[in-house]
């Protein structure tokens, strides 16, 4: 039986304050990026997001950082900056970006997937635009959207 996300987020609570911290700071989405990002196992999210913690106090001793002050290592990024994305769609990409994305899938792991989806059908197409809202996406790719093309956007001079 799957966990709902409200008694995943309670134990993942629990289960950090067993580890000797606080979630006091941190709202429902930011614990709910860590136990996406461990499949919904509680113990490993609440490893992650203690690991988490102590990374963020000893590089961010004041509680922010400027983006350019941030390491540039992969791994310290794939670990301590989890789930950002929900989906991604992809529109008119050329046959041979689709070619090359199926076979470099095959790499990803099944979650990351699913996240990303090529616009390759009318199925696909009206998927995209159901769930993204006909309001959003721009009349070209068959929603409602009127968009100005940034070519073309008017930007009134700075005055002072």
């Amino acid at each position: 039986m799957e966990k709902s996300p409200e008694l995943a987020l309670t134990q993942m609570r629990k289960s950090v304050e067993k580890l000797g911290f606080s979630t006091e700071n941190y709202g429902d989405p930011t614990l709910m990026r860590f136990l996406i990002a461990r499949s919904m196992d509680i113990e490993k999210a609440a490893k992650m997001f203690v690991q988490w913690l102590k990374w963020r106090s000893s590089i961010v001793p004041n509680g922010f950082i400027a983006e350019s002050e941030v390491p540039d290592q992969l791994e310290a990024r794939k670990v301590f900056l989890q789930e950002r994305l929900a989906k991604m769609y992809a529109l008119h990409m050329p046959r041979f970006f689709v070619s090359v994305w199926k076979m470099v899938c095959r790499f990803l792991d099944k979650a990351t997937q699913e996240k990303i989806v090529i616009v390759t059908n009318e199925d696909e197409k009206k998927c995209f635009v159901e769930e993204v809202g006909e309001e959003a996406v721009p009349i070209e790719y068959g929603g409602k959207a009127k968009l100005t093309p940034i070519q073309d956007v008017q930007v009134p001079p700075l005055e002072g």
